[in-house]
């Protein structure tokens, strides 16, 4: 409304100056409750931030703090054993162990002979133990000489596995990959250990060649791999930091039924998904709230509902008087174990209980909300609210990215320990053994020999043939 002048309003008749009032007495209940609102969101701002656990946020529990057992709390205070519902395990004897000890009778404590009493029972232990390592060196010696037909000069040819480019045989290649890729060790400590271990002396340059060998033998299998995920009819996919030459990259992992597959570029765009997934389309797929994820090709997609409890647990901290956050947590937590019970369940009943839930998300979503931290979370349900509970319609896709997620956890230690990659082929070697390595695990395989497999059969066994005969 404009501001009058003294002489409008004096020339003003009664009953308009009475209705100018009442607009004003409106304007001012309206301006006194957006102050109102404002001041309690300024109040909510003020409010200490609660700090960020792995609970509450997307840190990972060893960031978490650790509080000091208190004094006088002995290790009696905490249980000991198998965990509740965990069977004991015991290790299993083996049928034919390489050397048998028998241990026959002699004297009893009393000093009577019992050498020829019949045994009544025989007790069976087992030790098992590593025989003393020792590195094999295979030599080679080519005869050299001229062909006394063409003059030209002849060299015996070296068999397959001790080519004249090889100085390292596969096993040996095989467990500096595994220390490197596996356990996260930086050059200088595989120098040692494998100097420790097997008594043999590597330079990091040696060590260097071997990786950049492993990495492209790896990449054949994981253009495979790649096409595993392409073919998969669902697909998790998550991402971290990467330091490639002194420069900020991303590593994308991407976990389909069988396979996964580990990709290191410049990019943390949709380009990257784009490269990998091709011409082929996903039936859901499941990420966090990150845009280019959720642009991937794919006909439904599922959000990681164990990040949405995290974000909600983090509001409950911040706005402890907040129903809404509980609510929304509660629910979440209600349709995951549904789902959990789903099998439990008859049909019909399961579905009825869907729809109460969905329902129920549906009048919490469209709920208005105050809290100015709340609307971020209510604004990203809204537009999501089709990505919340597909878990609960499709029995094949889980509610939550934790394979993705643990996927990435061996590429964080591995940061962590070496810091970054000096060069992009170094980059691309980890990205396509990290890639055999974990498609080994999740099918079953063991990692030493995938990575085995990427250096050719083993020498050792072929010089001892030739050697028997």
């Amino acid at each position: 409304m404009k501001r009058p002048t003294r002489a409008q309003l004096e020339r003003l008749e009664k009953s308009e100056l009475i209705d100018l009032i009442f607009a004003l007495m409106d304007e001012i209940d309206v301006l006194k409750g957006e102050v109102a609102r404002l001041g309690s969101e300024i109040e909510a701002l003020k409010q200490p931030m609660p700090p960020a656990t792995s609970k509450n946020s997307s840190w990972p529990p060893s960031r978490d703090f650790k509080r000091d057992r208190p004094e006088g709390e002995g290790d009696a205070s905490k249980k000991r054993g198998a965990r509740d519902g965990h069977g004991l395990m015991r290790r299993e004897l083996v049928d034919t162990p390489d050397t048998v000890i028998e241990c026959w009778l002699a004297r009893c404590g009393c000093g009577a002979d019992v050498s020829g009493v019949l045994p009544s029972a025989v007790i069976r232990r087992q030790i098992t133990e590593l025989p003393h390592i020792k590195p094999v060196v295979i030599g080679t010696r080519q005869a050299v000489a001229m062909c006394p037909c063409c003059g030209k000069r002849v060299v015996g040819a070296l068999p397959e596995g001790l080519e004249a480019e090889r100085a390292f045989g596969p096993r040996l290649q095989a467990t500096t990959t595994y220390l490197q890729h596996q356990k996260h060790m930086s050059y200088e400590r595989t120098q040692q250990a494998v100097h420790d271990l097997f008594g043999v002396t590597l330079s990091q340059g040696g060590l260097a060649c071997m990786s950049e060998r492993a990495g492209e033998a790896a990449g054949e299998q994981a253009h495979a791999i790649q096409q595993a995920i392409q073919a998969s009819p669902v697909i998790g996919s998550d991402e971290t930091s990467a330091r490639v030459d002194g420069r900020n990259w991303w590593e994308w992992v991407f976990v389909g039924a069988n396979s996964v597959l580990h990709v290191i570029q410049p990019s943390r765009g949709e380009d990257v998904i784009a490269q990998v997934m091709g011409s082929a389309r996903a039936r859901a797929w499941l990420s966090d709230c990150w845009a280019p994820q959720l642009r991937a090709p794919t006909d439904k997609r599922q959000l990681c509902l164990a990040h949405q409890i995290r974000n909600l647990q983090g509001l409950i901290e911040r706005a402890p008087r907040l129903r809404w956050a509980r609510q929304m947590q509660a629910l979440l937590r209600e349709a995951i174990h549904l789902a959990k019970r789903r099998d439990q369940m008859r049909p019909r009943g399961f579905q009825r209980r869907v729809t109460q839930i969905e329902h129920q998300l549906t009048r919490l979503i469209d709920r208005p909300v105050a809290h100015p931290a709340a609307q971020a979370l209510v604004k990203r349900y809204r537009k999501h609210r089709d990505h919340l509970l597909v878990f609960l319609r499709d029995p094949t896709v889980p509610y939550h990215n934790n394979d993705a997620e643990r996927a990435l956890r061996g590429s964080v230690v591995h940061r962590k320990v070496i810091g970054g990659f000096r060069a992009e082929w170094g980059a691309k070697a980890y990205a396509a053994i990290a890639s055999v390595i974990d498609t080994a695990k999740r099918r079953g395989l063991p990692v030493f020999h995938a990575l085995l497999g990427l250096f050719g059969p083993p020498v050792l066994p072929f010089v001892l043939a030739q050697s028997c005969e």
